[in-house]
């Protein structure tokens, strides 16, 4: 089995990351669209978005995505980017306010096997922010650089006065990030036989029922039949 948060074997700049960082604290931060999922402020900006706008903060796999206009007034963000050789969709900066909290969830297909990626990497964080995946606390620091998987039950807490702000990437895998993963201890072709308790399995459908398909509502009726209701 794969681990469920490793730090990749690169940093980037704290100093350089707060420049860009207030260039997009001109625009508006929009309000997270999940408001189950917290309590207090968890915001957005957007430099890939579906639409291009710096304020569609959705975030759905396999859709088209494209840099915002503010992406170009940024270009330190736009180097970390690029070193990511791979196909990029959403990226953004994402903020927790003081004394705010993300409630634990998961979020659907965002596992390294699943084909995907999610990087993190903080601009603005303290001893205080509490980041747990898996129930296992993650200590990121400023400027450093993360994966974990967000398939499995996650949540934060900022219990410190001060904002927590992440530059996130969503990325492809592809053979670039298998070598790289690899190198991280990754065995890439595992994969995972999934054994959900029913309390995650009902987390599930709640996620699928927010974006309905005909798809998802077979995973939904797949997934009630295996509850002991």
């Amino acid at each position: 089995m794969n681990p469920s948060s490793c730090q990749l074997p690169i940093s980037f700049s704290i100093e350089k990351l707060k420049n860009d960082l207030l260039t997009c604290e001109t625009n508006l931060w929009t309000p997270h669209f999940n408001t189950n999922k917290y309590e207090g402020k968890w915001t957005s900006i957007s430099l890939r978005s579906q639409s291009g706008l710096e304020t569609d903060i959705l975030s759905f796999p396999d859709k088209e995505y494209k840099n915002t206009p503010l992406l170009d007034s940024c270009p330190y963000f736009k180097e970390i980017m690029d070193w990511f050789e791979c196909e990029k969709e959403s990226v953004r900066l994402l903020r927790l306010g003081p004394n705010s909290e993300i409630k634990e969830h998961f979020d659907n297909d965002t596992s390294y096997e699943d084909g995907f990626f999610r990087i993190h990497i903080p601009i603005l964080t303290n001893s205080e922010v509490y980041f747990y995946v898996d129930r296992k606390r993650i200590p990121m620091k400023m400027g450093e650089c993360w994966y974990a998987n967000f398939q499995l039950p996650h949540s934060v807490q900022n219990k410190s006065s001060e904002p927590r702000i992440h530059l996130t990437l969503d990325c492809l895998r592809n053979e670039w990030s298998d070598e790289l993963f690899s190198k991280m201890g990754f065995d890439v072709n595992y994969t995972p036989k999934r054994q959900y308790s029913d309390e995650i399995k009902q987390q599930i459908i709640e996620e699928l029922s927010r974006n309905p398909s005909e798809i998802n509502t077979q995973i939904i009726e797949e997934l009630q039949s295996q509850m002991n209701l």
